[in-house]
């Protein structure tokens, strides 16, 4: 008898498309590595044959990422310790199947540190230039208390500006959950 689950995250819904899309090989970025888990998800769907890149602009973050990566044993990554407005700097054009975005602050850390619209959407704009044919991009937008609502809005402005004849954007929000409920987002690069 299948699991009955309660409520579906924004989480797991990406972690889903994620599945059914990264391959053994890939290369993919964790563009917000936070606490490491997407990192480590990457890293094992990517395989020995690939690798994971994680960015985040707290040490702490970073230290997080490494040490959880290397209690499962990963070898297939690294972590560096600068925004993800730079990615375009370590990566050639076309060449990464997968990049994800955790848009928010560090869970479990200090909420005076958080993503700001303009290095993000500019962080979108590189990773858009260094996905693969056929990449995915995966964001998912955290808000609420004081922080994260231009951000928000700012991004929902955005992702509709992208070309249609080069991206697929789709949208899917919480329409009946309360307390600012978290806004997954994948975009396919179509060619």
């Amino acid at each position: 008898m299948a699991e009955i689950r309660k409520h579906f995250s924004a989480l797991q819904i990406i972690h889903h498309v994620l599945e059914l899309h990264v391959q053994n090989g890939d290369l993919c970025i964790d563009a917000t590595a936070g606490r490491g888990r997407d990192t480590l998800f990457l890293s094992n769907l990517a395989g020995d044959a690939g690798h994971v890149t994680a960015f985040d602009i707290q040490q702490e973050a970073v230290d997080s990422t490494r040490e959880l990566l290397l209690q499962n044993h990963k070898s297939n990554f690294d972590v560096i310790l600068d925004s993800h407005a730079n990615m375009q700097n370590y990566f050639q054009p076309e060449t990464i199947s997968c990049i994800t975005f955790n848009f928010g602050w560090l869970p479990n850390g200090n909420h005076n540190i958080f993503t700001k619209l303009e290095s993000s959407i500019q962080a979108i704009q590189q990773g858009l230039q260094l996905l693969k044919p056929d990449g995915i991009m995966t964001l998912i937008l955290y808000y609420g208390r004081e922080t994260g609502f231009q951000e928000r809005d700012a991004l929902l402005e955005f992702l509709p500006t992208l070309d249609s004849d080069f991206y697929t954007v789709v949208e899917m929000p919480f329409v009946n959950r309360q307390n600012c409920p978290p806004i997954p987002i994948v975009i396919f690069k179509d060619r």
